[in-house]
């Protein structure tokens, strides 16, 4: 018993333990219940289990409040609209994923799900790591204002993403060429037994299904770089940058299926996204001319979602016309 009060990276361990149990029955109750079969997930459902995720993140914060107190419950509120924000502008990457490989909406869910499987211990490692950078190198958070706010200011110049980067890539023709590939989807499968057109014999394949998992997994550590450095200006505290970031990714394939049916509807997004890395990596800045340790956490919160919401308001407002067409 003693264990469970023991600090694991400056928080007690059975906090840790609630967290970790949480996650594994959310997603117990995901695979081996809600969506053992494979189905097509429609805009309401898909909606309703973002609202359950949310709102189990939103409580999840509430219980952080109880146990710590004010400032760590409003940083990882703030971490968690931060990190379920710029979930959101991969989801745009993730559809035109499957939409590459033309997988059908009743399959995507399973790649979503065991996504985040690995989502899960890819960022572990990599908050870990950063967590104990900054420890050791306090300096390396001006490191990563100074990259948010870059990123912030590319994503404002940059032009739209193409499907056709997706045929591109590097790492999708490196796995072209090492590993057999079927032709065409089978089923939900990953890996299927079928005969070598060379050799006659029985041979493990893996399916385009493998390859779209493959590529979901790789965007979310391209999009790991930004979001991550995201929470360490917001927090150095590992369990409220884990916990806010593996709660609003674990809400992200429920949010996928509503909103990449109304992707064309958010034409703002992507520059609210990017007024929120340059508000978010610009405030340590600011606070060293404020002569002041940081910029409190509810003023941090307020502007995030201040901005957020700008952005969805004015895009729906913009595309209200086209919503009316349809």
């Amino acid at each position: 018993m003693d264990l469970l009060y023991t600090d694991f990276l400056g928080t007690p361990t059975w906090m840790w333990a609630i967290f970790i149990t949480l996650v594994l029955s959310l997603l117990a109750l995901d695979l081996g219940v809600l969506h053992k079969d494979s189905k097509e997930i429609g805009v309401k459902e898909s909606l309703l289990m973002s609202a359950f995720y949310i709102a189990i993140g939103v409580t999840f914060g509430g219980w952080i409040w109880f146990q710590q107190g004010q400032q760590p419950a409003v940083e990882y509120l703030t971490g968690f609209v931060v990190e379920k924000s710029l979930a959101m502008d991969n989801i745009f990457i993730i559809a035109m994923i499957f939409s590459y490989f033309a997988i059908p909406r009743q399959y995507q869910h399973r790649v979503l799900l065991y996504g985040i499987l690995g989502v899960i211990v890819l960022r572990g490692i990599m908050i870990a790591g950063g967590a104990m950078i900054v420890e050791n190198f306090h300096w390396v958070l001006y490191l990563f204002a100074a990259f948010l706010v870059f990123t912030g200011i590319k994503m404002l110049v940059s032009s739209d993403h193409d499907e056709s980067d997706i045929g591109n890539n590097a790492m999708l023709k490196f796995l072209r060429r090492k590993l057999p590939v079927t032709k065409e989807l089978h089923g939900e499968n990953f890996f299927v037994k079928q005969k070598d057109d060379k050799t006659g014999k029985l041979k493990t394949f893996v399916t385009p299904l493998f390859l779209a998992l493959i590529m979901v997994e790789l965007a979310d550590l391209v999009f790991a770089v930004d979001s991550i450095p995201a929470i360490f200006a917001i927090t150095t505290d590992p369990f409220l940058v884990y916990t806010s970031n593996i709660f609003a990714i674990l809400g992200l394939r429920a949010l996928y299926f509503a909103l990449a049916a109304l992707m064309h509807r958010f034409a703002y997004l992507k520059y609210s996204l990017a007024a929120v890395l340059i508000f978010v990596g610009s405030k340590i800045f600011v606070a060293d001319m404020l002569g002041i340790s940081k910029i409190p956490p509810s003023v941090s919160l307020g502007v995030t979602v201040a901005i957020l919401a700008t952005g969805i308001l004015g895009s729906l407002w913009a595309t209200r016309k086209e919503s009316e067409a349809t």
